[in-house]
């Protein structure tokens, strides 16, 4: 049974309610990273391929708003690089300097894992 956290007059706040909006802010916080090991994968993927990746993955939606806000802000930083396709579908592509990003992070995984374990 989950343990329940409570304030005097507020409703009753489940743990894991808590952790599950915890597991959401972290994806939210890792997205352009999930974004470029999912498109080291694959060749070429649209938004609304990355929006239904999450839900399977992680469970939860992502709206489109937050998905294409972040492509465009990756592909002004040269991460990624759309291209419209001939049905009129946008694909996200890695660029070099996305690839070498997404490399020196997967290579750096352990240090990323063992920094996240010292916040708590």
């Amino acid at each position: 049974m989950n343990a329940v956290f409570k304030k005097i007059g507020e409703e009753p706040i489940l743990k894991s309610d808590i952790l599950e909006e915890m597991h959401r802010s972290i994806v939210k916080s890792f997205l352009d990273t999930i974004i470029l090991a999912e498109l080291k994968k694959s060749n070429a993927l649209s938004g609304y391929d990355f929006m239904e990746f999450v839900q399977k993955k992680f469970g939860f939606l992502i709206s489109s708003g937050t998905i294409y806000a972040l492509l465009y802000s990756m592909e002004r930083r040269e991460l990624i690089k759309g291209e419209w396709t001939i049905e009129g579908k946008r694909l996200y592509v890695l660029t070099d300097k996305g690839a070498n990003a997404i490399n020196v992070i997967l290579k750096s995984k352990e240090e990323i894992q063992r920094f996240l374990g010292t916040l708590f």
